[in-house]
């Protein structure tokens, strides 16, 4: 796919002013207390694994309105003092998988949670947490559901399921509760600038080619699916646009960036036709903690460095944590 979005030296310096409600905290505050007072400890059972290595828990946790919320728990076996904890966030429409396909981040030393998301699962992929929530008129897929109101938008409930998985991790035996980052790819990166945003205390944020950011800009750039559900929603609603931006304005990543305090490091497909380059750096730019680094793949759309990108995590977030002498990740060009 050819370049698309701005010249790279624009797109460095990109930092549109995004619709941002007036009660925009309170809204989250809200939300974040009532479901944090139907929390309930979470629940691990142990799996038989045919890997000595590590530790392997199926979990169930309090998410949204009290409701249960799946994921895996991975650890190095045998550990003892507290471990620095990952916890990661999914992709569009997949389930949880398998654990022997998410070792890496146990593999390296770390206490490592995926959550499964809540209503999302593919035919190729395991899964099944279930959004127990009705909601209105939509088009196929997520990104409309409840986009009449924010308080019925499927996105609260997921990115407040993030933020108590956070919470839950936090609480686990064998988690130090002052060293964990959050991760994800594409919606998971969205997802992960979220409760970044929402979370306080966070060691460090990694959004990889991150979706849910800079909503209208992308509706109107991209003929890409997810965003393209919004584009055909409202080409049938055609009243109903200022009301449904204005509830994806309580989920925009730019206006959670503008709220995380830890350090981060995105990465962004410069040929990115599903999350546009300007909107991953819309996000970064108005990063409110340190300067948020961020890995630039000039000819990769999508996929962005792929494979390539968890060893630059990986050291970046061993430079974060003091583990070792890994140097600091910064504006890295690949391509």
């Amino acid at each position: 796919m050819p370049r698309f979005d701005f010249p790279v030296d624009q797109l460095r310096a990109y930092r549109p002013e995004v619709a941002e409600p007036a009660d925009f905290d309170e809204f989250w505050a809200l939300t974040l207390a009532d479901s944090r007072r139907l929390a309930e400890p979470p629940l691990l059972s142990r799996v038989d694994a045919p890997f000595g290595v590590f530790d392997v828990y199926d979990v169930s946790f309090s998410g949204f309105g009290g409701d249960r919320i799946g994921g895996w728990f991975i650890e190095p076996a045998g550990r003892e003092d507290p471990l620095p904890a990952v916890v990661e966030f999914n992709g569009y429409g997949g389930g949880v998988s398998l654990p022997h396909e998410r070792l890496q981040w146990p593999a390296s030393g770390y206490a490592y949670f995926f959550m499964d998301t809540r209503g999302q699962r593919n035919a190729r992929d395991t899964g099944g947490t279930a959004d127990p929530h009705g909601t209105g008129a939509s088009a196929a897929g997520f990104m409309t559901r409840g986009i009449d109101d924010p308080t019925t938008y499927y996105y609260r409930r997921v990115f407040t399921d993030a933020v108590l998985a956070v919470d839950a991790v936090r609480a686990m035996r064998g988690v130090d509760q002052r060293r964990v980052a959050v991760t994800g790819k594409s919606q998971g990166g969205g997802i992960a600038i979220a409760a970044a945003g929402l979370s306080a205390g966070l060691v460090g944020a990694m959004p990889d080619v991150p979706f849910l950011c800079h909503f209208e800009r992308a509706v109107g750039l991209t003929a890409s699916d997810p965003y393209q559900e919004i584009v055909r929603y409202l080409s049938v609603h055609r009243s109903a646009a200022a009301r449904s931006f204005k509830t994806l304005s309580y989920f925009d990543g730019v206006n959670f960036a503008k709220r995380a305090t830890a350090p981060a490091i995105f990465s962004v497909g410069m040929m990115d036709p599903v999350c546009p380059p300007s909107t991953v750096f819309a996000a970064r730019n108005h990063w409110a903690g340190h300067a948020a680094d961020i890995t630039e793949y000039h000819f990769n759309e999508h996929e962005g460095g792929g494979a390539a990108q968890w060893p630059i995590q990986a050291a970046w977030l061993a430079e974060q944590l003091r583990l070792d002498g890994a140097g600091r990740v910064a504006g890295r060009s690949v391509g």
